[in-house]
């Protein structure tokens, strides 16, 4: 019982605690990147706590419904988006042992909550009762059917190689050489990932100079807090997956009893590299991004789930 605890409390303080710090991350990296300070007064040292004071100023915010919304699927939807990475986090693994959930079919229970998370979106873009609200949904659920498949399939050539869908199996099956058989599968994986999560530069459905703020336009507050916190803790899995399906997990120098620490770093690094990508990529056009799925994510994710499967039936 008390481990159990234990556990239950740890996967929401990193839940509560890891979005925040990608936040912070990227308003001073995005600073540096484009020239500029970027928060440095809340907190006094370099801004620290300018996302708690945002915090603040969005429960101090009215929280307005629509007169011509669907009240319940309003208020439901930043819920929907929020908690499935909840369920996320508790399943990826950062050493042996340290894991909220050690799942047998982890990569794939991560796979589908993270999919339930965008129909948090749909809900916010339906239920608004708003022409702009409802194209952004729309948007959304393109997005979604174009970049769920390449998602999944490069993440299933990874568990073709290891063997199992655990994820803790998967980490302690990777070799430093999946670094190179596996690198289309990561790429395709990233970007996909990306586009998941709406991050720039997939952000069509929030696009503010097209569609007002897409899904989100009706949302103020709280709710409108969610959907922002949401979108870091979505950084924070598609990280941690990275890392465990790809990257080795906990794998480094040293004992494993600090490999926790390998993981932090990795998945540091990648949500540095998700800010990055937002600084330098202009935002796709709509026939881009579908072509970019399917012409090129897609066939990619088939090539290396099929050599992938080559290789595990000859060389292993």
């Amino acid at each position: 019982m008390v481990e159990f605890v234990v556990r239950v409390v740890g996967v929401i303080v990193a839940f509560l605690v890891a979005p925040l710090l990608v936040g912070q991350a990227e308003h001073k990296v995005m600073a540096h990147m484009q020239s500029r300070l970027g928060p440095m007064y809340a907190g006094a040292f370099h801004g620290w706590a300018q996302l708690v004071a945002d915090g603040v100023k969005f429960v101090q915010k009215e929280s307005v419904v629509p007169a011509a919304a669907d009240r319940r699927v309003f208020e439901w939807a930043p819920i929907v988006a929020i908690l499935p990475y909840l369920a996320a986090i508790a399943a990826i693994p950062l050493a042996p042992g340290i894991v909220g959930a050690d799942l047998d079919s982890g990569l794939f229970f991560v796979l589908a909550v993270m999919s339930i998370g965008v129909l948090g979106s749909l809900m916010a873009g339906w239920g608004s009762g708003n022409k702009y609200s409802l194209l952004g949904g729309l948007r959304v659920a393109a997005q979604l059917m174009s970049y769920e498949l390449p998602f999944v399939l490069s993440a299933a050539s990874v568990a073709v190689a290891a063997g199992t869908l655990s994820l803790t199996g998967i980490a302690e099956a990777w070799n430093p050489w999946w670094l190179l058989w596996q690198l289309p599968g990561l790429v395709v994986f990233f970007i996909a990932g990306l586009a998941e999560l709406q991050r720039p530069p997939f952000d069509m459905p929030v696009a503010d100079s097209e569609v007002i703020f897409g899904p989100y336009t009706e949302y103020t507050g709280l709710r409108f807090a969610m959907f922002l916190l949401a979108e870091y803790a979505g950084i924070v899995v598609l990280a941690g997956l990275t890392s465990v399906l790809f990257l080795g997990g906990w794998s480094g120098p040293g004992p494993d009893s600090i490999g926790w620490i390998w993981s932090i770093l990795k998945i540091a690094f990648v949500s540095l590299v998700v800010i990055w990508v937002r600084v330098s990529f202009p935002r796709l056009r709509a026939d881009q991004l579908q072509k970019l799925a399917w012409q090129a994510l897609v066939p990619v994710a088939l090539l290396q789930l099929a050599l992938t499967g080559i290789g595990v039936t000859v060389f292993l």
